[in-house]
C-alpha cells in the first residue's frame, strides 16, 4: 500500500502548531525519505507504509513539544550540517549574529584570527563556524558536558576539522592556561523563574539556559577571565538575552573593556564585543 505525500503533509500540519507547522512537516518527512527538502516537494511518486508509519511516529513527538532537530538529528548553523542531540543547546539562527560580528571585526583589521576559543561550545556550532570562516585558524573549545564534547568532537571530524580543534572539559577557561585571538561564547542567560516554550524547557540541557534569577551568572564567571584569556589586540563576543545590554556592558567595562553592541534581525542587542580598552575602562557602544 502507498500513500500521496502531499496529502501526508496536509494532514501533518493539520496536527502540529505553531507558524511552523508546514516546514516542521516538510522537514520531517524529508527525513525519514532520505531526500532534501525541495526535492521532496518536486517529486510526487508516492510513500510506502513503512515510511508512513516512521512519519507518524514523528509527528506524534513533535505534537508533544520535541524539537525537530532532536527528531532529525541535524540543525544547519552558518551552513554547516551539525548533529544534535538532547545533550546540547539547538543552533540558533540569531548565534550567526556573532559570527557576522566577529567577520566584520577582522574584516576592518585587515587580519584573521590564528588562534579561536569557544567558551560552552555545546554542539561546536561558533567554533566550528568560524573554522569554516577562517581555514588556517585552529581552536579550542570547552564544555563542562563531557557529552556534549562528544557531540562537538563528533561535528568537528565529520566536518574535517578534527586536526584544527581540541575540546576540553572545563567549567568556563578554568582548566586552560593561554590567550587567543578570538573569544566567542554563547552563555546560558536565562533567568531562572522564566517561562520558557515547552520545547525548550521540557527538551534543552537546563545548564546550557539558564543562569541564576538575574540571568547573569554565566557573566559574572566568564568576564573576570578574560583578561588572561584574550590576546592584546584580540575581540571576544558573547551572546546576550533580550534586554541584558546594559548590565552586561557596566559589567565589561568594569573589567577593562570597551563594549560594542550589535543586533539581531530582530532588532534585539544579540551580540556584544569585547576589546581591550587603552584607557582601562570601557565605554559601552553601538553598533550597527
Amino acid at each position: 500500500m502507498t500513500f500521496d505525500r502531499h496529502a501526508l503533509l496536509r494532514a501533518a500540519v493539520e496536527l502540529l502548531p505553531g507558524p511552523t507547522a508546514r516546514l516542521d512537516a516538510e522537514v520531517l518527512l524529508a527525513h525519514v525519505l532520505g531526500c532534501e527538502r525541495l526535492d521532496l516537494l518536486a517529486d510526487r511518486g508516492p510513500i510506502d507504509g513503512r515510511a508512513v508509519a516512521r512519519f507518524q511516529a514523528l509527528i506524534a513527538r513533535r505534537r508533544q513539544g520535541e524539537p525537530v532537530a532532536h527528531l532529525t538529528g541535524r540543525r544547519e548553523f552558518w551552513s554547516l550540517d551539525l548533529a544534535v542531540t538532547p545533550d546540547v543547546l539547538v543552533p540558533r539562527p540569531e548565534s550567526e549574529t556573532l559570527i557576522e560580528a566577529a567577520v566584520a571585526f577582522f574584516t576592518a583589521k585587515g587580519r584573521a584570527p590564528a588562534s579561536i576559543l569557544d567558551l560552552g561550545t555545546g554542539s561546536g556550532a561558533l567554533l566550528l563556524a568560524a573554522l569554516s570562516v577562517w581555514p588556517d585558524a585552529w581552536g579550542v573549545g570547552l564544555d563542562r558536558s563531557v557529552a556534549a564534547l562528544r557531540v562537538a568532537s563528533g561535528n568537528a571530524r565529520t566536518l574535517g576539522f578534527g586536526a584544527r580543534v581540541s575540546f576540553l572539559a572545563s567549567d568556563w577557561g578554568d582548566a586552560l592556561e593561554g590567550r587567543f585571538d578570538l573569544v566567542l561564547a554563547n552563555p546560558p542567560y536565562v533567568p531562572t523563574e522564566a517561562d520558557l516554550p515547552r520545547e525548550v524547557r521540557l527538551y534543552e540541557p537546563a545548564m546550557a539556559l539558564f543562569a541564576g534569577p538575574d540571568g547573569l551568572a554565566a557573566y559574572r564567571r566568564i568576564l573576570p577571565q578574560l583578561p588572561r584569556l584574550l590576546a592584546p589586540a584580540g575581540v571576544a563576543v558573547l551572546e546576550l538575552g533580550a534586554g541584558q545590554q546594559g548590565v552586561v556592558g557596566a559589567l565589561a567595562s568594569a573589567m577593562g573593556f570597551r563594549p560594542r553592541f550589535l543586533a539581531d534581525l530582530a532588532g534585539i542587542a544579540r551580540a556584544v564585543l569585547l576589546t581591550r580598552s587603552p584607557a582601562g575602562l570601557g565605554k559601552p557602544d553601538s553598533a550597527d
